[in-house]
């Protein structure tokens, strides 16, 4: 999402705004889209990949840990150039104004993120890729309620089509006998990554919020600086034991910088794409990291091949076309959004004159794609 024009309240003062977002202008920004969300999707995949070595071959199930290598990298780059910074932007100005905030929501990123990796212990990397789906009903609510966004028709089929892919790989899956399971592990595994899925949609529209309003490296920077805190003490509880069980040599090591480094470039590299578009248009490309995942099983776990893993790929992208074709629109007061949406089947309304010492609100309805618009205040009574 393009930057928002600062707009400076006149004689009139008090202000209502209604925004325009995750649209894309033109081809070529639909296909950056649809390329930057491809990127995190290959994340994704080496990430899920490295954990099921680390799991299955290497028996390293240190799920803390892994995060902790992440939340401490992000601690020296990112927070560290918080404390050098000047201004409001300052380390210590942040953690004055709004600490227990970034608080909280480090510790709902680091027990997402042990979830989802305890979970491969349990069950399949395909089930972990597809049930971490359940985050993106979880996005389109919070964001309806908490970042006031309204979606279209075409926003809803666009989402349709990308959940129907993944349906074709979860057919696929059955129709080829599907993965040996893990009995009734296999369960308690997949709850953990449902749980999963639910703290990561919390962390994402958190994440679309601070990136829009606030900044980038604020983000990573307090998630960095709560996470390594709070990882570091839960690690030091519940997994200094399993690490001194680590049969440590050259291979689990590669595994762990792999690990770390997949990580550090997603947490780094989501912002950049979320403040272009949106959490939820970001979950939607992650959708494809599941057929990355099997297309890697075919070659490193023997997996079975099916047309239909094809037929889902085309799909899910088709369904990202269709999300991304069209504007989403955030709104801050619901008298605007409903005068916003029927706009087109009302008679132009003049509102009755207003009593002396009675401020006038005005209504800015701002573009967010790569050109700017034209700003028209409209009157509201």
């Amino acid at each position: 999402v393009s930057n928002i024009r600062p707009y400076k309240p006149g004689l009139h003062g008090s202000t209502l705004s209604v925004h325009t977002c995750a649209g894309i202008g033109s081809r070529r920004d639909l296909l950056v889209t649809l390329a930057l969300g491809q990127v995190l999707s290959l994340l994704i995949c080496a990430l899920g990949l490295t954990s099921k070595y680390l799991a299955n071959d290497f028996h390293a199930n240190t799920p803390v840990f892994q995060s902790f290598l992440n939340y401490i990298l992000l601690f020296l780059v990112y927070t560290t150039t918080l404390a050098v910074k000047q201004g409001e932007g300052n380390l210590l100005a942040i953690l004055m104004q709004r600490w227990w905030k970034y608080m909280i929501l480090g510790v709902i990123d680091i027990e997402a993120n042990y979830l989802v990796l305890r979970a491969y212990q349990y069950t399949t990397l395909s089930s972990v890729q597809l049930l971490d789906c359940f985050v993106i009903p979880v996005v389109l609510l919070l964001s309806w309620f908490f970042l006031l966004v309204r979606y279209k028709t075409v926003h809803f089929v666009g989402t349709g089509l990308c959940l129907l892919g993944i349906g074709c790989i979860v057919g696929a899956d059955i129709l080829l006998g599907g993965q040996q399971g893990f009995g009734e592990q296999k369960l308690f595994g997949n709850l953990l990554v449902l749980g999963g899925a639910m703290l990561y949609g919390i962390s994402n529209v958190c994440e679309e919020f601070i990136v829009k309003n606030l900044s980038r490296v604020e983000f990573l920077g307090m998630l960095g600086l709560f996470g390594s805190f709070f990882s570091g003490i839960q690690l030091a509880i519940m997994e200094h034991k399993e690490l001194l069980r680590v049969s440590w040599n050259w291979q689990i090591g590669l595994l762990y910088v792999g690990f770390s480094a997949f990580m550090f470039g997603l947490y780094s590299f989501m912002p950049v794409v979320m403040k272009r578009t949106s959490a939820t248009s970001v979950n939607l490309s992650l959708l494809t990291a599941d057929l990355y995942s099997l297309f890697c099983g075919l070659f490193l776990f023997h997996y079975k091949f099916s047309g239909l893993y094809l037929l889902s790929f085309f799909i899910i992208i088709l369904g990202l076309v269709f999300y991304s074709s069209s504007s989403t629109y955030v709104v801050q007061d619901p008298r605007v959004y409903k005068q916003f949406r029927n706009k087109d089947n009302q008679t132009p309304y003049e509102p009755p004159p207003l009593c002396p010492r009675v401020l006038e609100p005005t209504v800015i309805y701002t573009t967010l794609s790569p050109e700017q618009g034209d700003e028209f205040p409209v009157k509201v009574a």
